[in-house]
């Protein structure tokens, strides 16, 4: 916020000389300071508002990005159903996040633990507090609650959509969100007391841990807990690949996932109208030149991440496939939101080469413990978004953790920027909680819902697909291969004649399979 511009009648006074008008002159002139100094005030408040609401319409498209790439991912009879689950997402995120969700996470005065105030808006605006800022955290707590419907893809009942979103984005994510983001949580890099967790607090800027970590851990825990799909894995073990029906939609998605990436990282500065300390850099330097860093951080971790897989998995699998380096691409992006604000565009390189290496390890350890996720939405946001954290522990830069997070010269910084380890364990820490966290959260509720049959739909209707069984007919008229004659209706197969060495053309005969 810019300082207020102060003037004082009695001082200027002796400016004016002794006429008889000097008084009312003085009086006049700060008058009109006055009135530029509120109308400033005025237009700082619009400026950073309009820029927090663009940044959350930009987070809100991600949706967008997550149903495109689910859609994409899964199999053509189970579009309907996915896309239906990325709108509850939303639709139920939002009145859980409006009655319970944002008081637990921002609720203060509160403990370390849970916030306990902003109960369905109650005394909403605040000095603290506008709309602007409810809606960007409601994006980020249904981007969490969409990672986990892509784990569970393809094999879930509907109404444990309804039931593990309002829990996640109304309980679950928001303790998470305090913990890290409130200005009371226990181990938040903006405590106010200035009671830091180990001097420094834990540095997770945009949500490696407290969106991505979070809902890639929930998903773990659901996609565990129903098994793989029919037909994931072949009697002997090995791994059989159902692949999505269409490249194109994931592409699309991962094109608006990385287009609200920039509302994602960069706007989580939540103002951009805030000068630094101009002894070292000029005038030109402030809050604004820190968003664009963000951007660029992001943009090489994405890159990076991109490229390393494309080579990676044509050396593992001979072939160069988009998909794959797509889901690179959003890991890149996952790791590098914990640093993005507080690491050189180097670092981010660096970050998003690591990442690839972890999301193809993942990937291969899934195969190997028989687990399936559609979307690989546990090893790509949980795994990476771990990495992203440690990554934040060794490559914090100084200068940039002291303008990010003021008021604490000596503050802790990256290990390999030469600033101790407390950052470092810090970070550790909220790896393991959150870990912790969510498994004592969302495991027993989706042990429950697996429990009182609400998780898990029939082999039947998972052979058919959900989009008949359970939503009256498919997204679109499609040709599945692996359906073989369990679709209704009818498809013609041409039959070549055998043992003959030059195929006659003009003698075909055609199958009618009903």
């Amino acid at each position: 916020m810019a300082s207020a511009v102060t003037c004082s009648a009695v001082e200027l006074l002796p400016h004016l000389g002794s006429s008889a008008n000097a008084t009312a002159a003085a009086e006049f002139i700060c008058g009109r300071f006055s009135a530029v100094s509120e109308y400033l005030t005025h237009t700082t408040y619009a400026v950073d508002t309009t820029y927090l609401l663009f940044s959350a319409y930009l987070v809100f498209a991600m949706q967008l990005g997550f149903a495109m790439l689910c859609a994409g991912s899964v199999r053509a009879k189970n579009t309907m159903n996915i896309m239906l689950t990325n709108v509850l997402d939303a639709a139920a995120g939002g009145l859980s996040y409006y009655l319970f969700g944002f008081a637990f996470a921002f609720g203060a005065p509160s403990n370390g633990f849970i916030g306990k105030h902003f109960f369905g808006l109650k005394e909403f605006p605040s000095q603290a507090f506008d709309y602007s800022y409810f809606l960007y955290q409601w994006a980020f707590a249904i981007a969490a609650a969409g990672i986990t419907s892509g784990s569970i893809a393809e094999r879930t009942q509907f109404v444990a959509y309804l039931i593990y979103s309002s829990f996640l984005t109304g309980f679950v994510y928001p303790i998470v969100s305090h913990w890290f983001w409130s200005g009371d949580g226990w181990a938040s890099a903006s405590k106010t007391d200035g009671n830091l967790l180990f001097g420094s607090g834990v540095i997770d800027f945009a949500g490696s841990g407290v969106v991505h970590m979070v809902g890639g851990i929930a998903g773990l825990w659901g996609a565990f807990i129903e098994g793989p799909r029919i037909g994931r894995f072949d009697r002997s073990g090995r791994s059989v690949a159902l692949r999505g029906h269409s490249a194109s939609l994931v592409v699309l998605g991962t094109f608006l996932l990385w287009f609200g990436w920039y509302g994602f990282n960069p706007g989580s500065f939540l103002t951009i109208l805030k000068s630094y300390d101009h002894t070292t850099r000029g005038t030109y330097y402030g809050q604004w030149s820190a968003i664009g860093r963000t951007a660029v951080t992001t943009t090489l971790a994405g890159c990076t991440a991109a490229l390393t897989t494309l080579f990676c998995k044509r050396l593992l699998v001979g072939h160069w496939n988009v998909v794959d380096v797509c889901n690179g691409l959003l890991g890149g992006f996952a790791a590098i939101t914990s640093g993005c604000a507080v690491v050189e565009p180097w670092a981010a390189i660096v970050c998003g080469f690591v990442a690839a290496w972890v999301l193809i390890g993942f990937n291969a350890l899934a195969a190997k413990l028989k687990y399936d996720d559609p979307l690989e939405a546990a090893q790509l946001h949980g795994g990476c978004g771990s990495w992203g954290i440690i990554f934040t522990g060794l490559f914090a830069k100084k200068e940039y953790v002291n303008e990010v997070y003021p008021g604490f010269p000596n503050r802790p910084y990256g290990l390999f920027m030469g600033g101790g380890g407390k950052l470092l364990g810090a970070q550790i820490i909220q790896v393991v909680v959150i870990i912790g966290w969510v498994s004592v959260t969302m495991g027993p509720l989706f042990y429950l819902l697996h429990k009182f049959k609400l998780l898990r739909i029939s082999r039947d209707d998972e052979t058919a697909g959900m989009d008949l069984t359970r939503h009256g007919g498919f997204a679109y008229i499609y040709h599945d291969e692996d359906e073989g004659s369990s679709m209704p209706g009818f498809k013609m197969t041409r039959v070549e004649p055998t043992n003959t060495p030059t195929p006659d053309h003009h003698n075909r005969s055609v199958n009618v399979v009903v």
